[in-house]
């Protein structure tokens, strides 16, 4: 790791999907509530295989105050340890082995893990489009797409049983409308397809008003939570997943949320999460915490000001730099296009690219392969990883690497 005095010659880490630029506060808070209070006794026994009671009223009355925007009873979620728990043992209960699961692209590649391992579904990426372009920072996911993508999976001899989408997105930084969920959800319900929908990014929101990026944007659009649309439908091809590793900062806590209106699934889900769940002694520290809605609510505030400080200056440097990305609006992310310097569009010359780059500047980008996008030369840039003098450091090295190339 780069130190300006330490080690002025370390790496810059820019694929960790992490967010340690509001850690020191939630640590303080956190450390208030385990040295502080008496540790109930509930905590050293068996709870529900979905939650203690106390700890699943407290997640769902976050989520419904800060990310929802309307009431989650916690009747009606299950956690787990961690988001990637929460896909795994959700696509192995909705699906079958060998079924297909539809994932717009470029998207998270180790989603083919989580749905692949044991749940034994094929990723099949869905591309709505070739070429980076400023698409307001809105994907543009429709019907057409889905059909095609349900007809391409019929053909394989497979069923298209999920169709995962993730807003915020990884790695696109991009939203889903109200509107297009809507149409998205009809669509899955008349073809029995399980929408699953990620808000794992809910809270992680760009300011797109900054003097620095608002040219971005078209118009300002805050995010608005699924769970508003499962509560109207209330149909059992509707779910919903979350947690804390992003929002928070807090990966290693290993917390995630299933949100679903299906009986029969939720029955299922708690008998199977016992090798799943979250400890006793996360879920009682976390418990105070989010029920601290004074402390979550500046956390918030002040979380997505910092994301938005480092965002615009990746992408201050990236508009000087004439390299293309697409405007994000929330996550941790911006993509990016660097294919105008590979002689050809192959794996091999995106591969040597990125080891160019990392040679060079020690900037460690997210290759494009794997995220399911046709075009090579494409990359993940996480700008949370790092505090902002040492993500301006990387981004100096980054445009003497371009300069030098031009």
């Amino acid at each position: 790791m780069y130190d300006a005095s330490t080690n002025p010659d370390g790496q810059f880490p820019v694929n960790m999907a992490e967010n340690n630029l509001s850690w020191p506060d939630l640590k303080e808070r956190i450390e208030q509530a385990i040295s502080f209070k008496e540790i109930p006794k509930w905590v050293s026994n068996y709870t529900g295989m979905g939650g203690s009671s106390e700890f699943l009223e407290a997640v769902s009355s976050f989520m419904s105050t800060h990310l929802t925007g309307c009431t989650i009873k916690q009747e009606r979620i299950l956690t787990s340890a961690g988001a990637t728990a929460v896909l795994e043992l959700a696509s192995w209960i909705l699906c079958d082995d060998g079924d297909a699961v539809g994932i717009p692209a470029p998207s998270y590649p180790v989603y083919s893990q989580d749905f692949g391992n044991k749940s034994g579904l094929v990723r099949h990426d869905i591309v709505t489009y070739e070429d980076l372009i400023n698409n307001d920072g809105f994907s543009n996911l429709t019907i057409k797409h889905l059909k095609k993508a349900r007809t391409a999976v019929k053909k394989s001899g497979k069923k298209l049983r999920l169709l995962v989408l993730t807003t915020p997105d990884n790695p696109t930084g991009c939203l889903y409308t109200q509107g297009q969920l809507e149409k998205i959800s009809d669509w899955c319900i008349k073809k029995k397809v399980h929408l699953l929908v990620n808000e794992l990014y809910g809270l992680s929101m760009i300011h797109t008003n900054h003097p620095d990026i608002k040219d971005d944007y078209k118009e300002e659009m805050a995010f608005t939570s699924f769970a508003q649309i499962m509560k109207r439908k209330k149909s059992g091809y509707l779910h919903m997943s979350y947690g804390l590793s992003k929002d928070l900062g807090i990966s290693g806590f290993r917390m995630g949320v299933i949100h679903s209106f299906n009986e029969s699934f939720l029955k299922a889900y708690a008998n199977l999460n016992a090798p799943h769940l979250v400890s006793n002694l996360t879920q009682w520290a976390l418990t105070d915490v989010l029920s601290d809605q004074d402390f979550m609510s500046h956390y918030i505030i002040k979380n997505q000001a910092r994301l938005t400080t480092n965002y615009a200056l990746v992408i201050k440097y990236l508009k000087k730099l004439r390299i293309p990305y697409l405007p994000a609006r929330g996550s941790l992310f911006v993509w990016l296009d660097l294919s105008v310097y590979m002689k050809r569009n192959s794996k091999k010359a995106e591969h040597e690219l990125w080891q160019n780059v990392y040679d060079t500047t020690g900037l460690l980008l997210t290759p494009g392969e794997g995220f399911g996008h046709k075009k090579r030369g494409q990359f993940r840039f996480v700008y949370s990883f790092l505090q902002r003098d040492v993500l301006e450091e990387g981004l100096k090295r980054l445009s003497n690497f371009v300069n030098n190339l031009s």
